[in-house]
């Protein structure tokens, strides 16, 4: 399939500007800056045109138009394409002279440490388990899968293939992820900016790594120590994978909008800052989108004080109100974003697949540490998803697996909302979890011993904390669990809560 990805592009309903002009302006520029290549394939009318909510005419004139200028070209019966005969763009390359991270980071361990996480998410035998937040593998299409894993052996096999191959990933792979960031995410990117990765955690690790490394392009090295910035609340193995190099985590607040911006430039003010972690499109634990106006200034926060941030774009595909908002690295024009993805989230998270997205002199020092590492990932397991993404499976995946979540979760909001009147949420627009805020007088500690006594394991609120605070809270993963899954999960968690608040 030519065209397995939508191509997202804005159009402002309230220029004074003909529609079809602004769409011929927009491709123009898309080609321009190196998000659509030469020869690449273009949606068909009808396609763009209910993408968008245009007529069909409209785009039907508007690539006239740039049929007439030499920037499309058609052929019978497969569809516009970008013209080849146009030169390959100029990908903007970040030339900065890179000051080194200073090394005197001071060791800062949150109280909680990993294991209390890690053994929260175990699997408990015999348990309904409430995951922070992971698909269900049993919606896997394991025909398909297992057919391209056999495709994939069989073609190794013959072609001597097994050997060692490219530590950054199989090169159909990374030009299957950089065609879809392109397409789908409005990044501009080709597949020497691409590195492949065990999920994306190793994705995390990395760029703690290349901190720690002062090998990151950071130019204030007289201003003291760096430091990395996280929300209070956060991903407790993103927190962990910067503190195990000694890098010093400054934590700071968060509201219903996202990260605390104005708390972040007061830091910044008066400290070195190097890089910034988010979750910007579901703030992982509270689900909460950043906003755009956050985006911005976040990002020339980033210009005006040199840090990095580290995106980390974990469920982008599982958004149900409207599309998904493109990531930070799409209005990156600096380098300054390193953009982490997962592929497993879409399939199964056993299947350890991600991707790290960034200037490509960060990807090569990636393959340097790579090499160090494990030399390289599953290569059957790459050639098998990157024929998945190549025939549009994954897609047509995505969009069956997406029913069923959105289902999900409306069911279980309604349940909570029934079984739990005090507990207060928001509905999350998108991710695969709901964040439960509790009566402020929940021993979370004893719910969770209590819970589990019950058949459930839940995940309470201060393992996601920075700074080791009590919260009455806890994430409650659901795509994971079918409806009489959740029904019995949420009975056997109401009948622990009443132990400490009877009806």
């Amino acid at each position: 399939m030519l065209r397995n990805w939508y191509l997202t592009i804005v159009l402002e309903r309230t220029a004074g500007v003909a529609l079809h002009l602004q769409l011929v302006q927009a491709i123009i520029q898309e080609i321009q800056r190196g998000r659509l290549l030469p020869g690449a394939a273009l949606p068909g009318s009808r396609t763009i045109a209910d993408a968008l909510s245009l007529n069909r005419k409209t785009v039907v004139q508007a690539y006239d138009e740039l049929l007439a200028q030499g920037w499309i070209e058609t052929q019978a019966r497969r569809g516009a394409f970008v013209s080849a005969r146009l030169p390959a763009p100029t990908i903007k390359k970040i030339d900065k002279k890179a000051a080194p991270i200073p090394d005197s980071f001071v060791k800062s361990l949150p109280p909680n440490g990993l294991s209390a996480f890690l053994e929260s998410i175990a699997e408990k035998p015999g348990a309904i388990r409430f995951s922070d937040g992971v698909p269900d593998a049993r919606l896997v299409p394991f025909d398909v899968l297992s057919r391209a894993y056999r495709r994939a052996l069989l073609h190794s096999a013959r072609a001597n293939r097994l050997a060692y191959d490219d530590p950054r990933g199989n090169l159909l792979l990374r030009d299957a992820i950089a065609d879809m960031l392109r397409a789908e995410r409005g990044m501009s990117v080709t597949n020497t900016q691409i590195c492949v990765v065990r999920g994306s955690q190793m994705g995390i690790y990395l760029s703690a790594r290349l901190l720690a490394m002062q090998k990151m392009p950071v130019n204030d090295a007289a201003s003291g120590d760096g430091c990395v910035v996280m929300e209070d609340l956060g991903y407790p193995p993103a927190r962990e994978a910067f503190a195990s190099f000694g890098i010093r985590i400054e934590y700071i607040a968060q509201d219903g909008a996202g990260m605390n911006l104005d708390e972040l430039e007061i830091l910044c003010r008066r400290r070195k800052v190097s890089a910034v972690y988010t979750t910007p499109h579901h703030q992982f634990p509270t689900t909460v989108m950043l906003s755009v106006e956050r985006r911005i200034r976040l990002l020339e926060l980033a210009r005006r004080y040199d840090f990095l941030i580290i995106e980390d774009d974990y469920d982008h595909e599982f958004h149900f109100s409207h599309t998904p908002m493109l990531p930070l690295a799409s209005m990156d024009t600096d380098g300054r974003v390193i953009h982490i993805g997962s592929l497993s989230k879409v399939l199964a998270p056993g299947l350890r697949l991600g991707y790290i997205a960034a200037p490509e002199m960060v990807i090569n020092r990636c393959m340097n540490e790579i090499m160090l590492i494990d030399r390289q990932g599953n290569a059957l397991t790459e050639l098998a998803v990157a024929e998945l993404m190549r025939t549009g499976e994954i897609k047509r995946h995505v969009r069956r697996a997406l029913k069923i979540y959105k289902e999900r979760r409306d069911y279980a909001v309604q349940r909570v909302s029934e079984l739990m009147p005090s507990a207060t949420f928001t509905i999350p627009a998108g991710g695969l979890a709901l964040w439960l805020a509790l009566d402020p007088r929940m021993d979370m500690q004893r719910l969770q011993r209590d819970a589990l006594s019950q058949g459930v394991a839940i995940l309470p609120g201060q393992l996601f904390s920075g700074t080791g605070r009590a919260i009455p809270a806890l994430r409650l993963g659901y795509a994971s669990l079918n409806q009489q899954e959740l029904e019995s999960g949420l009975a056997a968690l109401v009948a622990a809560m009443q132990q400490q608040f009877p009806v």
